[in-house]
């Protein structure tokens, strides 16, 4: 009857506690210095890859699970809102601002404007604050005006406001527009059509719109509250929240709970009939208390955008956090449900919390219980506390000392002396006397010195103590209670070690735990033997630290690397489930481990910080939809270079795995790659487990780490395909990605030099052939030579006799052509002079008709000057040395002039005087000039003929 009435208890506490949980769900804080943002954050938004995309005041947020990117738009303005379309672009808007971002040719995000897309008249704008989706037309809403764009991003339609729409929502597929004139406003057919009562809502500022059933719907104010529009009108919202609390935004979660976010007093969840949660503020769990964003994701958790900083809370988890931020301080060692209060038991001393009704109070100091506590525990109808400073009863939410020995970890009930207790100490055991008024301290008992923390008796009322480091011993109390008998069991008894040993009651049998399994006493043998009934559900060197049994049978259990429950079945096996308490391991307390159960399928671990309260919920699913993301790949040396950023745009929609269409070729010198992946599971940055494969250079996948890349260095050439798969914290293996290049040759072992190999291979033969040929022609030719060898030099003899009788010819012939330009020479001169003489006649007759008066003197002399201008103009004496000279020099003057038509007459005669070999004085003499100017009719010509000062002049052109 009292195991019924424990049941029962425990049964009804189950009951009042499956409406709501206590503490605080796990949380991260992500801060400006994480995310490398702007404090404030106005919009989430989620690819259905998991990527989480944030709307920052710095630009748009991109986070994979690992580490953060950010992308600004042109103008760096803040953006207010981002949202995913069908195809995968992500859409953004803000000040004075608004496009969407697509993945360029190496996987970055990069921003289009459409900006442009607007009428001239209304591109001046200030803030587009919401984007909505409506089939596959998309809507920018301003205040002023919303402008809906189709698929191909072409402007549809633009509706302007009656005055000034003030907010913008979107509900079951309906787009509602709260104007400040008209009210709630339905975009219906292009229009926007009035909502029935959604006047009143007129001159209100609306932060959130959720239907509920039955054509009932929530509208959530800024400043004047919750209200609820029916079929039969407008009425104020019955909820728990307080009056005058500034809601900034509202979301419906998918549980069916409502969160809301407030300027300045946190996070709020209510259920739909407006009963309080959760709520969360900067004093117990959020950094900030004021909320401008909220969004849940794929898997349930939900991302609050602050005023500054972004929080994620995971309450999809079937765990709680009572720490600290929930009013507990210290670590957690046990814990006890006793009617509607919880109590708990730490290193600051016990604490007490209203707990098993509607309405959890909040956590309270019990008087008189300061100091390590150990054990909490009910015997009968006493509340004892074994601690540091001694044994503590628990009376009318009083703690007051047991007098007698310090250092209690523990109470059992005789079983066989119902009115006596025994305690495990520091230093043996202790004996108090139980009677209905109170508990009594009588004495230590002898023949037993050893700390005693884990004490179980078994079915004959013995007492079985297990020590950590020594074994395990059965102790006999003698009749009078004065002392006991101890045996010691050890490795000589079954046991496999004599270290890290403890026992548990499960099942109504003591149950051994060793470093190689749990055991079992055989009392026939005396020995210890391997318990068979967990052998299924255990590895044969597995540590159990912590274990308890529930009300339904179910075994909860710490472990030296796993933690779980092994539910009871109807045919009295168990069902292990392990995976989802992977999430807790390494916040349990490290000093003692410890289960405490408080209801039905309800338990409490001891953790480092408080406790972690945990609920078997047959509905959650541990499993993610979140796949492994390659999310760059470099190519590394001095200075890495991005090759792939992750994102990919294909058959038009937004990819996050690489297309076949775009797979790298990468040079040869080049092919030194890393590549970086992740799992955008959230708030599991050191805690997700990688695999890599290179396909191609590798046979299979290596073991798993919690690394996130992987390096490759000197790849040959030949084609690859990098894997890469990821394990969350419950061991479940995620879809993999993959990344496929192509490394080239280098160019001595590329296609083009093998053809060029094969071209010097033939001609090498040829060459050898050909050589082999040549020497044979050789030898043959040798043999002929030898015998015209005499004939040969009897030639060469002959040929230069003929040469020195040619070169005595050719310096007689050049000796005759020097005597003959002397002559040339003294005859122009002779000439020339005479010329020169009647032309100075000719000017002196002149000067006489000039002064002469006689008129018949002047006749008579006009006529001597026409007979001598008659004998000069028939004087072709230059004429005819022209003609002599190109006779004797080869018609030198001719070449010489079509070879440099641009020379004068003067120069003309100098050249054709070199040639002649005559000296400066001989050509002064001929030109009637001075030496020095004959040098100075060298150096014109020189430049007229363009030669160069290594070339003597009068050498090129006797060789000309």
């Amino acid at each position: 009857m009292r195991h019924r009435l424990i049941l029962l208890i425990l049964l009804v506490h189950s009951f009042y506690s499956f409406a709501q949980k206590p503490g605080l769900p796990f949380s991260k804080f992500y801060s400006t210095n994480e995310y490398q943002g702007g404090i404030q954050n106005f919009a989430f938004s989620q690819s259905e890859s998991g990527l989480i995309y944030v709307a920052n005041n710095f630009g748009l947020l991109e986070y994979d699970g690992t580490t953060w990117r950010r992308y600004s738009l042109p103008n760096s303005t803040k953006i207010r809102d981002v949202a995913i379309g069908k195809s995968g672009i992500i859409y953004v808007s803000g000040q004075a601002e608004f496009g969407y971002f697509k993945p360029d040719s190496n996987g970055s995000l990069t921003y289009h404007s459409l900006l442009e897309e607007l009428p001239e008249s209304k591109r001046n704008l200030e803030e587009i604050w919401n984007i909505l989706f409506l089939n596959d037309r998309v809507i920018f809403c301003t205040f002023n005006e919303l402008f809906i764009f189709d698929k191909d991003h072409r402007l549809d339609l633009i509706i302007d406001a009656n005055q000034t729409f003030e907010s913008f929502h979107f509900a079951n597929n309906t787009t509602i527009v709260n104007d400040r004139d008209r009210g709630l406003l339905l975009l219906e057919n292009e229009e926007l059509i009035p909502l029935n009562f959604g006047d009143f809502f007129s001159e209100k500022i609306l932060t959130g719109f959720i239907p509920l059933s039955n054509n009932r719907h929530l509208v959530f104010t800024r400043d004047e509250g919750i209200f609820e529009i029916s079929p039969v009108g407008v009425k104020p919202f019955d909820s728990d929240i307080p009056d005058g609390i500034q809601l900034n935004r509202a979301k419906r979660l998918k549980n069916g709970t409502i969160a809301i976010g407030s300027q300045r007093n946190g996070l709020y969840v209510i259920d739909q009939n407006g009963k309080i949660i959760l709520h969360l503020n900067k004093e117990n769990g959020l950094r900030n208390s004021s909320i401008l964003s909220l969004f849940e994701d794929l898997a349930g958790n939900l991302w609050v955008g602050h005023n500054n900083g972004i929080t994620l809370l995971e309450l999809s988890l079937p765990f709680r956090l009572i720490d600290q931020f929930s009013g507990l301080p210290g670590t957690g060692y046990d814990a006890y449900a006793r009617g509607e209060n919880l109590i708990y038991g730490t290193n600051y001393g016990l604490f007490t919390q209203k707990f098993f009704n509607d309405d959890p109070s909040e956590i309270l100091p019990i008087p008189g219980g300061i100091g390590q506590v150990y054990q909490i525990t009910q015997i009968e109808n006493q509340l004892l506390s074994a601690q540091n400073d001694g044994a503590f009863e628990i009376k009318n939410n009083q703690a007051s000392r047991i007098q007698g020995t310090q250092g209690i970890w523990n109470f059992q009930q005789l079983k066989n002396h119902p009115n006596y207790l025994i305690s495990g100490t520091y230093s043996g055991l202790a004996l108090f006397e139980k009677t209905d008024s109170e508990i009594k301290f009588l004495r230590k008992l002898k023949g037993f010195e050893e700390s005693s923390r884990i004490l179980e008796q078994d079915s004959y009322g013995d007492i079985w103590m297990a020590h950590g480091y020594k074994g395990v011993y059965r102790l006999k109390l003698s009749e009078d209670l004065q002392e006991v008998d101890a045996k010691f069991y050890g490795v000589e008894s079954g046991l496999p070690t004599n270290l890290l040993n403890s026992v548990w009651k499960i099942n109504n049998r003591l149950v051994f735990s060793t470093e190689y399994g749990l055991y079992q006493h055989n009392a026939e043998t005396d020995r210890f033997e391997k318990d068979p009934t967990f052998e299924p559900y255990f590895e044969h060197n597995f540590l159990t630290t912590s274990m308890v049994e529930d009300p339904l049978g179910n075994i909860f259990y710490i472990g030296n690397d796993e933690v779980g429950v092994l539910e009871k079945k109807i045919n009295g096996t168990y069902q292990k489930n392990h995976q989802v308490f992977n999430k807790i391991k390494a916040f349990l307390n490290d000093d003692l481990q410890n289960i405490s159960l408080i209801g039905a399928n309800e338990v409490l671990f001891a953790a480092n910080e408080g406790f972690i309260w945990y609920k078997l919920d047959k509905n959650f699913n541990s499993s993610t939809p979140y796949p492994t993301l390659i999310r760059s790949v470099y190519l590394t040396g001095l200075s890495d270079s991005l090759i792939s950023q992750g994102n990919y745009w294909e058959n038009e929609s937004l990819r996050y795995s690489q297309s076949t269409k775009s797979i790298p070729k990468i040079p040869y010198h080049a092919a030194n790659l890393r590549f970086e992946a992740s799992n955008p599971i959230p708030n599991n940055e050191n805690t997700t487990q990688y695999q890599f494969w290179l396909e191609g250079l590798e046979p299979d996948y290596g073991g798993w780490s919690f690394r996130k890349d992987n390096a490759y260095t000197n790849l040959r050439e030949g084609k690859y395909t990098f894997h890469v798969r990821s394990k969350n914290i419950y061991d479940q293996i995620a879809e993999e990605d993959t990344f496929s290049f192509e490394v080239l040759p280098p160019w001595y072992r590329s296609g083009l030099a093998y053809f060029i190999y094969a071209i010097l291979a033939i001609l090498l033969l040829y060459l050898l052939l050909k050589y082999l040929d040549s020497k044979m022609k050789k030898e043959a030719e040798q043999i002929k030579a030898a015998q015209s060898k005499v004939i040969q030099q009897k030639e060469t003899d002959l040929r230069q006799s003929q040469a020195e009788l040619e070169k005595l010819k050719t310096e007689k012939l050049k000796s005759e052509i020097n005597s003959k330009n002397k002559e040339l020479a003294s005859a122009t001169m002779h000439l020339i002079n005479k010329n020169g003489f009647i032309v100075h006649t000719k000017t002196h007759l002149n000067s006489i008709i000039k002064k002469s008066k006689n008129q018949e003197v002047k006749n008579e002399i006009k006529k001597i000057i026409q007979s001598i201008e008659k004998n000069i103009a028939g004087d072709k004496e230059w004429e005819q040395f022209e003609m002599h000279f190109d006779q004797v020099h080869g018609d030198f003057m001719t070449r010489f002039k079509n070879a440099f038509p641009d020379l004068s007459p003067q120069e003309i005669k100098l050249s054709a005087y070199l040639r002649m070999n005559l000296s400066s004085k001989e050509i002064a003499n001929l030109m009637n000039i001075t030496i020095r100017g004959v040098e100075i009719a060298r150096y014109r010509l020189r430049k007229k003929i363009k030669l160069e000062r290594s070339e003597n002049l009068q050498e090129f052109i006797l060789k000309f």
